[in-house]
């Protein structure tokens, strides 16, 4: 009877720590028109243009000049999180790191050089180092 409780409790715990994972989630800066989508759990996530490698971590796309997908990361706690991303050409990476502001708002700041670009007219511009990234739904 005792053992049935502690596997009871246990069973209990591992599932509320399953339940709750903040960096499972999908981002757009409406500004910028750019997305973030993340899954730091497991490999899960498509990245567009790069299917015949399988599942990633996850990217960043929308308004930028290629796709950057996540090679690297580090979960500090459920509020802040740094990131390594490569371009699609895996000529360049970039770190950056990643602070929940608040349930729905986010903190997407560039450190170092910033390489991500996107097209403006006929030149590659430097996006802004620091982005306000909004939460939406997850599609899962």
């Amino acid at each position: 009877m005792k053992r049935r409780a502690t596997i009871a409790v246990l069973l209990g715990i591992f599932t509320g720590v399953l339940g709750k994972q903040p960096w499972k989630l999908r981002l757009f800066c409406p500004e910028e028109k750019i997305d973030l989508v993340l899954d730091l759990y497991e490999e899960s996530i498509e990245v567009p243009g790069l299917e015949a490698f399988g599942p990633m971590n996850g990217f960043l796309g929308g308004n930028i000049y290629g796709v950057w997908y996540v090679v690297g990361f580090d979960i500090k706690d459920d509020e802040h999180a740094t990131l390594t991303i490569a371009n699609d050409l895996g000529s360049e990476d970039q770190k950056l790191t990643l602070t929940q502001i608040s349930d729905s708002t986010y903190q997407l700041k560039f450190t170092g050089y910033n390489a991500v670009k996107r097209t403006q007219g006929k030149k590659l511009v430097k996006i802004p180092g620091e982005l306000t990234m909004k939460r939406l739904p997850s599609s899962q």
